[in-house]
């Protein structure tokens, strides 16, 4: 029952509508099917699956709200839950940026969000695709830890002012790390996908291993600041602790305006529309480019569409809640699924090719933030940290401890790289210039 067709969910959503007596009522319906597979030491330790559909009510009265939820479709529970939410409504207190609920919208197509590959994963799918993996660090004598989850599913909306929503997403990600029996050498690979035909879980498993069979015997070098090379994984983590992540983050309208970002302005007002990045650093969100087709439309039914966020270094849009939208008169534009930042046509590998000297950094991790309003943030290099000279990796080094904002970094541009997905977004890799490095760290 995980994945409803649009006529099945509709069908419940209609009648959750009709049991409801408040003056505004939006019912939203999620479904999903999938599982994953956890393993260490070149052993599966756990794996699960999942297969719920779950309802959410919102009742309003006048600027009253309250939300109910439950996982049974029959009659009476349905309308227990909508009598839930009535009663909570009655209950709380009004809203003091309380906005109507939105009535009829269109939305984009994008059906590359659903791909049956994924949604016809097996279990055996995953104990194949992770049991090759630990097959090849068996034969190379290295031990891994990975882990392998996927998802197929759906969203549904419906309210009493005119608006229907449904769409269907599906979803992959796998990440590994790699170590040598001594544990002084360590790699790292990651990737998404909404279609599981492009994933290969012993591809990635071969890079982490060839950077943690790379990574033995590091050396030392002193802190201080360097030209880096930034993978993908570098910059865009699975969730919002990175670099891009952060930066992405603090486009925000609002925190803008209330003085508490690094957009915002002394006396009040947003910097969006100055040029604060190199010319070359382009951002935008597309929910229905193939790489990273996402759900068309928000949480809250505003339609997702392509916006650009930072054109040629210039903040050109900010996103908003739509009472803020409302308030200050702005562009209603809601927060970005996935996004793509503009690159050229070179591999990590090339950039390597035409560094005389660097560092490459595989991964950023335990990332926190320092100074909200510079989004300075610190951080540690692990899992494959290298000495670039003369256009080769020379030798592995010890990690470093970073202090260093996204601001500055998007700066001191010195190339970019080609584009590739991590984290349901396309970020290129970088080189970057004067990246600064505060510490030596014992993190492997």
């Amino acid at each position: 029952m995980a994945i409803l067709s649009k006529d099945e969910s509709q069908a419940i959503l209609k009648k959750v509508l009709s049991f409801s007596t408040a003056d505004e009522c939006e019912a939203t319906l999620t479904g999903s099917t999938g599982g994953n597979v956890r393993s260490a030491r070149n052993s599966i330790s756990t794996s699960g699956g999942i297969d719920n559909v779950a309802l959410s009510v919102e009742a309003r009265f006048g600027k009253r709200s309250g939300v109910a939820t439950c996982n049974e479709f029959d009659d009476a529970t349905l309308r227990r839950c909508v009598q839930r939410a009535e009663e909570i409504a009655r209950l709380a207190p009004e809203s003091p940026e309380y906005m109507p609920l939105l009535g009829p919208q269109k939305y984009l197509e994008s059906p590359q969000a659903f791909a049956k590959s994924t949604a016809n994963i097996t279990p055996a799918y995953r104990a194949e695709q992770v049991g090759a993996s630990m097959k090849i660090c068996d034969e190379k004598k290295l031990t891994s830890a990975a882990f392998l989850n996927d998802s197929a599913g759906f969203v549904a909306k419906r309210n009493n002012k005119g608006l229907e929503a449904y769409q269907q997403r599906s979803g992959l990600e796998f990440s590994i790390t790699v170590r040598t029996p001594d544990g002084t050498g360590s790699g790292y690979a990651t990737a998404d996908y909404n279609d599981a035909s492009k994933f290969d879980a012993a591809l990635l498993t071969r890079i982490a291993a060839d950077k943690a069979a790379g990574s033995r015997n590091a050396k030392a070098l002193e802190p201080g600041k360097y030209t880096v090379i930034l993978e993908p994984a570098a910059l865009v983590a699975n969730t919002d602790a990175s670099l891009m992540q952060a930066l992405m983050s603090a486009l925000d309208a609002r925190n803008a305006d209330e003085g508490r970002s690094f957009l915002s302005k002394k006396g009040g007002g947003n910097r969006k529309g100055e040029k604060l990045f190199d010319e070359r650093v382009t951002i935008y969100s597309d929910p229905t480019n193939p790489e990273i087709a996402d759900l068309t439309f928000s949480g809250d039914g505003r339609p997702q569409q392509k916006v650009t966020w930072i054109e040629k270094g210039v903040v050109k849009n900010l996103y908003s809640t739509r009472y803020w939208a409302q308030k200050n008169s702005i562009p209603d534009l809601p927060r970005p699924g996935g996004w793509i930042m503009e690159g050229g046509t070179q591999s990590t590998a090339d950039l390597i090719k035409g560094t005389q000297r660097g560092i490459l950094v595989t991964r950023l991790w335990y990332i926190r933030p320092v100074d909200p309003q510079t989004l300075l943030y610190t951080g540690l290099t692990r899992d494959g940290t290298f000495y670039i000279e003369n256009g080769k990796i020379k030798h592995p080094v010890k990690n470093f401890r970073f202090n260093e904002s996204p601001i500055i970094m998007l700066n001191n541009l010195e190339a970019i790289g080609k584009p590739v997905r991590v984290g349901g977004n396309l970020v290129p890799p970088l080189k970057i210039r004067d990246f600064t490095f505060t510490s030596l760290s014992d993190a492997v």
